[in-house]
């Protein structure tokens, strides 16, 4: 906690936070869960799942193959890749998502909607690209750094009827910011 403060009125200010180290973190813990939300997900496969960490679980589409996924964060975050991982280790690999489009900071986006906004990313994926072991796939970071929320629309698959992911892994830092808890008031 900074407790050490500078001498002087009201206008007295906390010490600078430490340097940003630029190690990037699994953004997992700075996600606003409540703000959560998915559209078209199966009952039995919610969107929740993905940040369980056990791939057979996952998040289904219901009706089609069509899904948004939208995830908002606490704070401000800067995000530098995404990690999909495949459901059920591709035992189904038509139910693998094949194309999936990012919306940063647009909230309550709807089917009807997805055309109406250019994404701010549009992934191509293989199956290689959701292993387990696979690398979590690179964003153009210049354009994701001040993130409240990621929408991820999942256009097609690959000729399944519904889609299916085993997880999600953001990954970046969060935006460093001024906490006005941390200034103490002199009365």
């Amino acid at each position: 906690m900074m407790s050490n403060m500078m001498e002087g009125g009201a206008g007295a200010a906390a010490e600078a936070p430490p340097a940003d180290d630029g190690k990037l973190v699994s953004l997992g813990e700075k996600i606003d869960k409540a703000q959560c939300y998915a559209r078209n997900e199966s009952s039995r496969f919610p969107w929740s799942n993905l940040l369980i960490g056990d791939g057979t679980l996952g998040c289904k589409s219901d009706a089609d193959e069509q899904l948004i996924i939208h995830i908002q964060f606490q704070e401000f975050v800067k995000v530098h890749s995404i990690k999909l991982t495949e459901f059920n280790s591709g035992r189904d690999p038509s139910e693998t998502p094949t194309v999936i489009k990012l919306y940063v900071n647009r909230v309550n986006i709807g089917f009807e909607d997805v055309d109406d906004y250019e994404p701010t990313a549009e992934l191509e994926l293989s199956a290689d690209d959701l292993k387990e072991d696979a690398d979590p796939i690179k964003l153009q970071y210049v354009k994701f750094q001040r993130v409240k929320s990621i929408t991820l629309f999942v256009e097609e698959n690959d000729g399944g009827d519904v889609s299916a992911l085993g997880g999600l892994e953001i990954l970046g830092r969060p935006v460093a910011t001024t906490n006005m808890n941390d200034f103490k008031s002199k009365n």
